[in-house]
């Protein structure tokens, strides 16, 4: 049974920090890309940072760079979402996503509230 549980989530002050974990079991994690998207009440969700298989190669979305860093542990087949700086727009359900050429999973979203 393939799960990715995110957790992490809360309600910080702008300037904030806050990091997202997503656990993932039922699948062969070191073959998937794995990804952080967000979607912001009215709003269309959007890529926030992805990372490859291995970790070698990662990209943020404009707004973010600078200020997230994605990163993965293979050998605990986690993600983690380390998110400085925050700031009121980013405010959002945060969802962690599994890629691979033939199958993508997603989790359950955790809410991040960013407060001014």
């Amino acid at each position: 049974q393939v799960q990715l549980v995110e957790s992490g989530g809360g309600l910080v002050q702008a300037g904030g920090s806050l990091r997202l974990s997503c656990a993932a079991s039922g699948f062969t994690f070191s073959r998937y890309v794995m990804s952080w998207y967000r979607q912001a009440p009215g709003k269309e969700r959007e890529l926030v940072a992805a990372i490859g298989s291995t970790g070698g190669s990662t990209n943020y979305a404009d707004s973010v760079k600078g200020r997230f860093t994605i990163s993965r542990d293979n050998a605990k087949n986690t993600v983690y979402l380390q998110m400085n700086t925050l700031k009121p727009e980013d405010t959002a359900v945060y969802y962690c996503k599994a890629q691979s050429v033939i199958n993508t999973f997603w989790g359950q979203g955790t809410q991040v509230t960013v407060s001014l």
